[in-house]
């Protein structure tokens, strides 16, 4: 029996993480039949290689999706809102890296490690999840299935290649004008429609993305609720207390966090227990070794797939609590690998197909 091929759009293809969507498209297991790119009409006409082949990327429209299987789409939150529903409309699986789709209630948000079984349940699209929250459960996920997990409390250090590669760029200016003795121009951080913005290099912002009413911004909140909702299935559920400060950091890439966390009262876990169950779980390098200095850092996990930890020691004032050191690519694991990977998995539970009437659940959002 022949193996089924399937044609694939790769949507916002000329992004960051649009190029390596393509590169790590061209490594999987996805059988490609054939790949178009798909961007904003500024976009189209240029040029780009997959498997040695150069594709011409299109502008996007509704048609753009007659006859394609997947899309894998990185376009933005306004890209996705308005084309994922017309590739579904047209038959096709999308796999969603904006945040536009994370928290509806029709749409699992996965990281393939930690609850596949979600896919089983998608209407036509499935969200990848903010590259902060993908690497931290990736790490959580052995524990809770080893320990239990009650209460988590994350601090991030996170890379400018997170706010886009407009973002790195000014990073690369600002090094370079402040190295000169010249003054920093910043148009982009914290926020780029925000009334203020504020250097990176040689900096730390503690703000990523807008604040709430309740004085956490955003990115917070997202790591709050994706959390709950890739782990226990509510993004508002009561079964683990999380909360945590994101800060931008001047590298640029890969996303270092610090993570505390509660294990269930008399789950007996231990270093070295905890330390085991990472050694042995899908995702997960353990890099852990005091007396060495071995640890991760986000120099060393660039361009690997893998979720970094260590630093795994006991909190020495509450019993049951630990804390960690999580670091990963946040344009791979945190979001080209990650979509590519629920693209592999859809493959290969013959999940790529679009239930009927999944549309209405949709179209008028």
């Amino acid at each position: 029996m022949v193996a089924r091929e399937y044609n694939v759009a790769i949507l916002g293809a000329t992004g960051a993480v649009g190029t390596r969507l393509i590169a790590q498209l061209a490594e999987s297991k996805v059988p490609v039949k054939h790949l178009k790119l798909l961007a904003s009409p500024r976009s189209a006409g240029k040029k780009l290689l997959f498997k040695g082949e150069a594709l011409t990327v299109e502008a996007t429209t509704p048609e753009s999706f007659n006859d394609v299987d997947l899309v894998l789409a990185s376009g933005g939150g306004a890209v996705s809102h308005q084309f994922a529903p017309e590739a579904v409309k047209h038959g096709a699986v999308v796999v969603d890296n904006s945040s536009y789709w994370r928290m509806h209630d029709d749409v699992p948000l996965v990281v393939p490690e930690v609850n596949e079984a979600a896919l089983n349940n998608h209407h036509g699209i499935i969200a990848n999840p903010n590259c902060s929250t993908t690497q931290m459960v990736v790490a959580l996920e052995p524990i809770r299935r080893a320990y239990g997990l009650r209460r988590v409390i994350v601090s991030t250090y996170q890379a400018a290649s997170g706010a886009g590669q407009s973002a790195l760029e000014e990073l690369k200016t600002q090094t370079d004008a402040y190295n000169r003795g010249e003054e920093m121009v910043a148009n982009i951080l914290p926020v780029k429609g925000a009334a203020k913005h504020y250097p990176l290099a040689y900096n730390l912002l503690p703000q990523i993305d807008v604040f709430e009413a309740d004085g956490y911004t955003h990115e917070e909140w997202k790591m709050i609720h994706e959390t709950k909702k890739i782990m226990f299935g509510d993004k508002n559920s009561k079964a683990v207390k999380v909360t945590g400060t994101a800060v931008r950091v001047p590298v640029p890439i890969g996303h270092g966090e610090t993570v505390y966390f509660e294990t269930d009262d008399h789950a007996g876990a231990t270093t070295e227990g905890i330390q085991k169950a990472l050694s042995q779980a899908a995702g997960v390098v353990l890099e852990d070794d005091p007396k060495s200095q071995l640890y991760p850092q986000p120099i060393h996990a660039e361009g690997k797939r893998e979720t970094f930890v260590g630093r795994v020691r006991p909190d020495l004032e509450s019993d049951d609590a630990f804390h960690m050191w999580v670091v990963s690519d946040n344009l791979l694991k945190g979001a080209a690998w990650n979509t590519v990977q629920i693209a592999e998995r859809l493959v290969a539970l013959d999940l790529v197909r679009v239930p009927k009437n999944a549309i209405n659940r949709f179209e008028t959002l």
